[in-house]
């Protein structure tokens, strides 16, 4: 357990993984080689590409507190596991390219277990109940992260397990927040197509929870909100820190670049 209580936690957005260059992986790699890694991944570009359909504005719910989640259905579930399988193939080639090990997990393998999700939405200025397969994450099963040491990667899927056996989407950052809780990683990095959070317009390097809290409820809006909430519940879970950017990780966890977020 020694080994994976420094561990890194890394959540890369689907939005901006395709277009890290070599200098990033590499840079990866040779932080994987000094500290056990899992990365958790996102998958929304390549969702997109697959399909004009989760291009549409319909292909977001908007719940009654605003919150917004995917439209998933057992189709888009299945859709999901297609472009996430061949999205790991790529992380898992490049990592292995630089000298790292890497394994896959599904979080629906007996990882993640979802609590159950909202069911009222709005469409056509209604709230209208749709069972829609999304739910948070209220349990991670760490063993499977444990053991592996330095210079080896888990790449985690963030699909999940409900109370009724099936598979649900969830939200990336907030699966990721939670892996990082459960193995008590010391630090969660977001990397995301941005360079920091902009608060009022402008770049905050550093920002406490309390008042990263209240930005996320009156100021922040849709990919940002989420990130916010994640950090939330990660320094919650016992994570001493939260960092997001755009950079590579090293920068980012040596405060170089990017947003911290810390208990106070």
């Amino acid at each position: 357990m020694s080994a994976d209580a420094t561990a890194t936690v890394v959540k890369l957005g689907g939005s901006c993984l395709e277009d890290m260059d070599d200098a990033w992986w590499e840079d990866l790699a040779d932080h994987a080689r000094e500290n056990p890694l899992v990365l958790v991944h996102g998958w929304s570009k390549p969702l997109k590409r697959l399909d004009a359909r989760y291009r549409e504005p319909s292909a977001v719910l908007r719940d009654r507190y605003g919150n917004q989640s995917r439209h998933t259905t057992p189709e888009v579930i299945a859709d999901i596991l297609k472009v996430s399988a061949a999205l790991a193939d790529g992380v898992v080639a490049r990592l292995e390219k630089n000298g790292v090990t890497a394994s896959r997990l599904l979080g629906s393998d007996g990882l993640l277990h979802a609590g159950p999700g909202e069911r009222w939405y709005w469409r056509d200025k209604q709230l209208v109940e749709i069972d829609n397969l999304v739910g948070p994450i209220n349990r991670v099963e760490p063993a499977a992260l444990t053991g592996h040491g330095k210079g080896h990667c888990v790449l985690v899927t963030p699909l999940a397990r409900d109370a009724a056996g099936r598979v649900v989407n969830t939200d990336a950052d907030r699966a990721a927040a939670a892996v990082a809780a459960a193995i008590g990683a010391p630090a969660l990095t977001l990397v995301t197509d941005v360079p920091f959070l902009l608060v009022d317009g402008k770049p905050v390097r550093r920002i406490g929870a309390d008042a990263a809290r209240a930005f996320r409820d009156k100021g922040a809006t849709g990919g940002m909100r989420k990130k916010l909430r994640a950090a939330g519940e990660a320094l919650d879970g016992g994570v001493q820190r939260v960092v997001l950017g755009g950079a590579r990780v090293s920068d980012l966890l040596a405060g170089t670049t990017g947003t911290a977020i810390t208990a106070t």
